[in-house]
């Protein structure tokens, strides 16, 4: 059955609000937040200690966290399957919308 996701996206403009709609159950955002700090917290962690570990950390703590909330909370496919670049902007402009209170928790 398609979904919102399934629609053609010509721009970052046009696909995020689709994105934030598929994000409005507030633990997925939580689940994408805490995944993103832990990543972000991975790479200062690569750049301190240049392990390679710690980049492999950092995308598992991104993706890991996020997926299981899309699964166990939102219920719906990541939009990363089929809008990878689109998918992972808008992981950084939510996080920062949640991180500046544009975004609620």
């Amino acid at each position: 059955m398609p979904t919102v996701l399934d629609k053609k996206h010509e721009t970052f403009a046009e696909f995020y609000p689709t994105y934030l709609s598929e994000h409005s159950n507030r633990h997925t955002r939580q689940m994408h937040f805490l995944g993103s700090t832990l990543a972000l917290l991975s790479l200062g962690a690569l750049l301190l200690t240049g392990n390679l570990y710690w980049l492999l950390a950092a995308v598992v703590c991104g993706y890991g966290f996020a997926w299981i909330g899309h699964f166990a909370f939102e219920k719906n496919r990541p939009a990363t399957f089929k809008h990878p670049l689109h998918s992972f902007m808008g992981d950084w402009v939510m996080y920062w919308q949640m991180l500046t209170g544009q975004v609620s928790f």
